[in-house]
């Protein structure tokens, strides 16, 4: 069955049935790398300016070299959205550290870099979120890069989808608030709207980031996870 979409795999685009990256790979064998993962209307990747620059943030939190500059990705880009032909789509970049021996060291080998578009079910207006026990550590190395190593989100999203919840909520090692496994979180407490601080570990999201600058009052705090229950909104 041919599988809707495009891809774009280490300089060439190709059929996402013919798709396949080397087993060998340190992406797949040890989750070295990153991405990015951007929603396209009517052909058009939302804020693509601002994911690329998270990208190369989280490359070189990891060490990685992107290997192609950013007028080069967004041809890319474009040509894979051309190819995939979906009004709406969910648009993938993925960057590791390509072929390596087995095992956590790194080869010389080129990274390899997935760009992939397929469909995108639109989210509802609301949802249901529950929190989960399992703290996100601030204080990691990797703490704000955007890593393919998600294993910790896919226990806890698994365990939200046990009791009917899309989303879980996970607080830090300090016992904060932090994010969901695949968002930001924003409280309105008596008409404040809040968000934690990056330092407290959670990811610098784009959304995140357009609502701090397209809305001056709201602010960043430290919150404890006591807040979601007395919160006006989530």
């Amino acid at each position: 069955m041919s599988v809707p979409g495009a891809v774009w795999l280490n300089g060439s685009l190709v059929s996402p049935d013919e798709a396949v990256v080397s087993v060998f790979d340190h992406g797949f064998t040890v989750g070295d790398g990153v991405f990015e993962t951007i929603k396209v209307v009517g052909g058009r990747p939302f804020a693509l300016r601002r994911h690329i620059e998270r990208l190369h943030r989280s490359a070189q939190g990891l060490g990685l070299a992107a290997p192609l500059g950013d007028a080069s990705l967004r041809a890319a880009v474009d040509a894979v959205v051309a190819a995939a032909g979906l009004d709406l789509a969910r648009l993938r970049i993925t960057l590791t550290a390509g072929v390596t021996p087995l095992g956590s060291g790194r080869g010389e080998s080129e990274p390899t870099l997935v760009i992939a578009a397929g469909p995108l079910v639109p989210w509802p207006a609301e949802t249901t979120a529950v929190t989960v026990p399992w703290p996100c550590n601030e204080r990691s190395a990797l703490a704000g890069v955007k890593m393919t190593s998600y294993a910790e989100n896919v226990v806890a999203l698994a365990e939200a989808r046990k009791v009917g919840a899309s989303e879980a909520i996970q607080p830090n090692t300090a016992g904060n608030l932090c994010e969901g496994t695949g968002s930001n979180v924003f409280v309105v407490q008596e008409g404040e709207l809040l968000t934690p601080p990056l330092l407290a570990g959670c990811l610098a999201g784009v959304t995140r980031a357009l609502v701090l600058e397209l809305l001056p009052e709201a602010d960043e705090a430290n919150l404890a996870m006591a807040a979601l229950a007395e919160a006006d909104e989530v």
